[in-house]
């Protein structure tokens, strides 16, 4: 698959070559010559399908250590966001809730059984955009299930799930002082939220450019928002549907617009511990089982085109083309092109 590694080598962590697969269990090479070897073939191939069908054994803890870890533990810990609707977010009841989130609770759910520990306790750990991927790296998080985009520098130090949403980032401006292009923005403040690509991009512009932008980095989405209101800021550069979701909860939101020219192409996933290709096995192994169900569109519509907690706040956002695409053909690409 241009661009991005086909489902199957990104759940096994290398392409299987013709060797590996003649020495799969449970796979058969066969020859026969004579009626009967083709009968005693049936055979073998009817107990082979039906071994294939059964459920999936034990991981080898051997080689996962996040899953040994887990299961000395007792506990498999998830990073969450407080404040990024709909992905990771705050309920009414100050749980955690979001799109992401019902992702990750499927997986928790298949670590429980290939574990055989129901009750393993699940530990919610809230994380910042600058503290996700160092909890990430150094094993405190199992799982970051926030609003996170996949990058090839970010690769370096952890590892990344199946693409879970595809996002661009733009600048939201107010109505009465609109911005569309970086290029408006030249000699001006522009707002963005520490730790983002969206940051990154403006200093990279900003700099290639010499659009003389001051850039001011913010604690987190509602900081960077307050900003533009009250004047601070020409313009916040962030991923779209974020501000679609800032300005839905926003008591002046139709006072607020977002550009129509997108900065970036942002793919999320699942931060994970780099280096365990078990592990990511089995986190893509239950992505992938959602988007081969359908059931992912069933969680899209839960969280981007019904009424939401805690103030029944609809986004009516439409699965994008690009999402469709990485939930036909699943794929954990940092390219940001491959989803263009």
């Amino acid at each position: 698959m241009a661009g991005g590694r086909p489902l199957s080598q990104c759940v096994s962590g290398q392409p299987e070559s013709p060797s590996r697969r003649a020495a799969a269990p449970g796979v058969f090479s066969v020859q026969w010559v004579s009626r009967w070897g083709r009968v005693a073939a049936g055979l073998v191939l009817t107990w082979a399908a039906a071994v294939a069908a059964a459920p999936a054994a034990p991981l080898d803890l051997a080689h996962s250590p996040t899953l040994r870890k887990i299961r000395d533990a007792g506990v498999i810990t998830v990073g969450y966001r407080a404040a990024s609707m709909p992905f990771s977010y705050l309920d009414g009841q100050r749980r955690p809730v979001g799109y992401t989130l019902d992702l990750c609770l499927r997986i928790v759910d298949a670590v429980r059984t290939r574990l055989a520990q129901p009750d393993l306790e699940l530990r919610m750990m809230p994380v910042s955009s600058a503290t996700r991927l160092p909890l990430v790296a150094n094993g405190t998080v199992d799982l970051e299930c926030g609003v996170t985009t996949h990058t090839a520098e970010r690769a370096r130090s952890v590892a990344f799930s199946l693409t879970t949403f595809v996002a661009a980032s733009r600048l939201l401006s107010r109505k009465a002082a609109p911005v569309n292009t970086l290029d408006e923005l030249r000699g001006k403040t522009v707002a963005s939220s520490l730790a983002t690509t969206s940051m990154q991009h403006l200093h990279a512009q900003n700099q290639a450019r010499g659009l003389d932008m001051t850039i001011v980095g913010a604690l987190d989405d509602a900081d960077s928002f307050r900003l533009v209101g009250t004047g601070r800021a020409a313009a916040y550069a962030m991923d779209d549907v974020l501000l679609s979701a800032l300005m839905a909860s926003a008591s002046d939101g139709a006072d607020y617009r977002i550009s129509d020219e997108a900065l970036t192409t942002e793919p999320y996933a699942i931060g994970l511990k780099r280096g365990d290709a078990a592990f990511k096995r089995l986190v893509d192994e239950v992505l992938a089982g959602l988007y081969r169900s359908g059931e992912i569109h069933t969680l899209y519509k839960r969280w981007f085109q019904s009424p939401l907690p805690p103030r029944g706040l609809n986004l009516n956002l439409p699965m994008s083309a690009a999402l469709r695409r990485a939930i036909e053909q699943p794929t954990d690409s940092s390219d940001p092109a491959h989803y263009r």
